[in-house]
Parts: structure tokens; sequence; C-alpha cells
């Protein structure tokens, strides 16, 4: 499986998620198969957002995207993200 794993601070969570949920259509047609959405226990403005997509490269293209880096700042995300580009080696069982 490969992953696209995203780090960053936002500055309001309300203003950000509507941005967040539009551009939906536009990850599943880059490859996005979903994910997961977390917010830093300590630190609600920190938000890491894993998803699973069906190869890297077709994630790394939209990561890099110009339009992605626009939906970024209309969104309110204060800093660089930090992007990981992942492939599972195993599932431990605990």
């Amino acid at each position: 499986m490969s992953y696209f794993l995203i780090r960053y601070k936002i500055k309001d969570y309300a203003k950000w998620k509507p941005v967040f949920d539009e551009r939906g259509a536009t990850r599943k047609k880059s490859g996005s198969k979903g994910g997961h959405l977390f917010r830093n226990a300590d630190n609600p403005n920190e938000l890491i957002i894993l998803f699973e997509w069906d190869d890297l490269k077709n994630a790394r293209q939209l990561a890099q995207s110009e339009e992605l880096k626009k939906a970024m700042e209309r969104a309110g995300v204060t800093d660089k993200p930090d992007l990981f580009f992942l492939e599972e080696i195993e599932k431990p069982p605990a």
C-alpha cells in the first residue's frame, strides 16, 4: 500500500475544513482512496492527515501542484507542510 502523510498548522479549523472538503473530488481523481484526519491533542491547530493512495507518483504530483498550494493558503495553513510519501511494509499484530 502507498500512503501520503501531511502535517501542518492552521489558523482556524472552521475556515480550513470547507476548503479541505471541497478538494475531495480532486484528491479522488488524483488517486486518493480516502484516509484519516488527526488533530494534535496538545495543539488543536496542528493537523495530520494520512491518505491511502493508488500510486506514490500520483500523490507526489498532487502534492507539488500549484492548485494545492493556493488551496492551503486560502484555507489558512500557517506553516510549511511536512510531506511524507510512505510504502507499507508490514502490519504488526499489536
